[in-house]
């Protein structure tokens, strides 16, 4: 670990004692809460943070446009910062939205401006920041422009004065107001803040290691994020820190600057554990009464027994086909390795979360308050061990039509996966299904994720295993990255049809006809065999009986600030 990370931790817990005996919210009599949601915070960068423990911690301290709420049947989506949010379709197909904000204000006084959304989502779709996220801004004019040139400017969101926001969109995307403007990746920064406190962290950590090594002292300085001074955060949440203990806890209280009342706790504590099954003893032991994620042998208990507090998660893992390939160009090809791949036998080998998968969209993702998408659309991907024998006959006919009469005609195939967790056993196993199927040699070789990810990025690869997780719980936000022209689309692929429907459904004006459409476009993705799903899995938490309130989002990250104790 390098010198700065160990004084970092140091910094915070001195900061934040002070800033614990200063005091800075308003709680009244209203009830504390403490949860645990994982390990101690690794990331509070919005456009950074990847762990829903992170994810968590931000959503408090920072509020969106739009936010989410508890609601007679489940979450709901509320006005945020924004007062009110109108739109209009122009005539070129896109739709112009116009947020004003409700005078909102940080927690050193100064007002949110408008000018704080356009900067922090500037600085998503930067190419520079490299954000995993920045996609989410794929939806909003200019943003291919901006990838391909990195001018910011270009990015169609401006701040007419401080209190309106104005954004365009290339099409209608429903899913913008509640699934873009509620994402911590949106969230709005303070451009002078974030300036100042990434020059003074840079400015400290390279005094510091000056006199121990001028090398390092340099990457020290670059590597010091801005917000190292989690005391010191300006923030426009519900709530602001208020205590720390490093590798401990974290203390949360409500903010005297926020707009409204909290409904929920006056104090919200995040006890850390590196461990679900220490995560678990906190809980036995009373200490806190939310635990996000369960210890394996529970998790299998509830697995086993069905249980209904089983929730899919946002993510299918698959295959993904580099389709620029001489071998693999040929849709036969890639759908003749998909049809024999048993998706069961991947399934066990991933762990007792995991089912095999029936469709690209895992279950859980709504196709409209009543129904679920992979329900309506039904299992597009044969699992039946039954069927086993038909779908390799199938597979050789198609790899005879494509003119590989023996397999060995298509030369040197590799597969790369990551090497955690259960990545090896998946890989066994798939390689397996195509030696028995086919008589088909594929080397699987392990690397790193930052390995796989050049791979994928260059293309040098011909099959790869990945983690597809949509950054909003739409359908389209699972199918967009395949479009012939998105910045996301690892495995090449290119079909006028598919890009035809994608372009039919981002200006649908009819649901329904939306709808048809994403289920057709999920289907041509699967028969041109441009990745094949492996399995989706399931995930479960805990909360006291006595408590309620409680909001999950299907990206993965809790909000507590609605929790109260239930009704009698």
């Amino acid at each position: 670990m390098k010198h700065w990370k160990r004084r970092l931790a140091l910094l915070l817990a001195a900061a934040l004692c002070v800033s614990a005996l200063a005091g800075c919210a308003r709680g009244g009599d209203a009830m504390s809460l403490s949860v645990c949601v994982g390990g101690a915070p690794e990331e509070l960068d919005p456009i950074y943070a990847t762990e829903p423990a992170d994810q968590t911690i931000l959503v408090h301290l920072y509020e969106n446009l739009m936010r989410k709420t508890a609601g007679a049947s489940g979450a709901t989506v509320t006005n945020g910062v924004a007062k009110s949010a109108t739109s209009e379709e122009n005539t070129d197909g896109t739709v112009t939205w116009t947020f004003q904000l409700r005078g909102a204000e940080w927690s050193d006084g100064r007002e949110v401006l408008a000018g704080d959304f356009v900067y922090a989502w500037q600085r998503l779709a930067d190419p520079a920041n490299d954000s995993p996220f920045a996609s989410l801004l794929s939806v909003v004019a200019g943003y291919d422009e901006v990838r391909e040139t990195g001018d910011v400017s270009l990015l169609q969101v401006t701040a007419e004065d401080d209190s309106t926001l104005v954004v365009v969109l290339n099409g209608k995307f429903d899913w913008f107001l509640t699934e873009v403007c509620t994402a911590p990746a949106t969230m709005p920064l303070r451009q002078d803040l974030l300036q100042e406190e990434t020059a003074a962290a840079a400015g400290e950590s390279a005094a510091e290691e000056t006199a121990e090594d001028g090398a390092e002292a340099a990457e020290a300085a670059e590597a010091a994020p801005w917000w190292s001074d989690v005391a010191g955060l300006v923030t426009n949440g519900p709530y602001q820190v208020s205590g720390y203990e490093a590798g401990e806890s974290l203390t949360l209280e409500t903010s005297g600057t926020y707009h409204s009342d909290v409904s929920g706790p006056g104090t919200l504590t995040f006890r850390f554990a590196d461990t679900a099954e220490e995560g678990q003893a906190l809980y036995d032991a009373g200490t806190v009464d939310f635990l996000g994620v369960l210890p394996e042998e529970q998790m299998a208990s509830l697995v086993e027994a069905e249980s209904r507090a089983l929730t899919p998660e946002l993510g299918t893992w698959a295959v993904v086909f580099n389709c620029a390939q001489d071998t693999l160009m040929d849709a036969r090809v890639r759908r003749a390795l998909s049809l024999v791949i048993d998706r069961t036998a991947a399934a066990e080998a991933a762990g007792v979360t995991a089912r095999a998968a029936e469709g690209l969209i895992p279950p859980g993702v709504p196709e409209s308050d009543e129904a679920d998408f992979r329900t309506s659309g039904g299992d597009l991907l044969d699992n039946d061990p039954n069927h086993r024998a038909d779908l390799q006959e199938e597979a050789r006919a198609l790899l005879t039509e494509a003119g590989y009469v023996s397999v060995q005609d298509l030369g040197e195939l590799e597969y790369l996966y990551v090497d955690a967790g259960n990545g090896a056993a998946v890989a066994q196993a798939l390689v397996q299904a195509w030696q028995s199927a086919l008589g088909l040699r594929v080397t699987a070789r392990a690397v790193t994720e930052e390995e796989l990810a050049a791979a994928l990025e260059e293309g040098t690869f011909s099959l790869a295993g990945i983690e597809i997780r949509a950054l909003g719980n739409d359908a389209e936000c699972f199918l967009r990255q395949w479009s012939s022209t998105g910045g996301e689309n690892v495995s090449r692929y290119a079909n006028s049809a598919y890009d035809t429907l994608l372009s039919v459904i981002a200006g649908a004006e009819d649901e329904t006809a939306r709808l048809g459409c994403l289920h057709d476009a999920e289907a041509l993705l699967l028969e041109e065999g441009a990745v094949a799903p492996l399995y989706t899995t399931v995930t479960a938490w805990t909360l006291r009986d006595s408590l309620t309130g409680l909001v999950r989002d299907g990206r993965g990250w809790f909000s507590f600030a609605g929790v109260v104790a239930r009704e009698a």
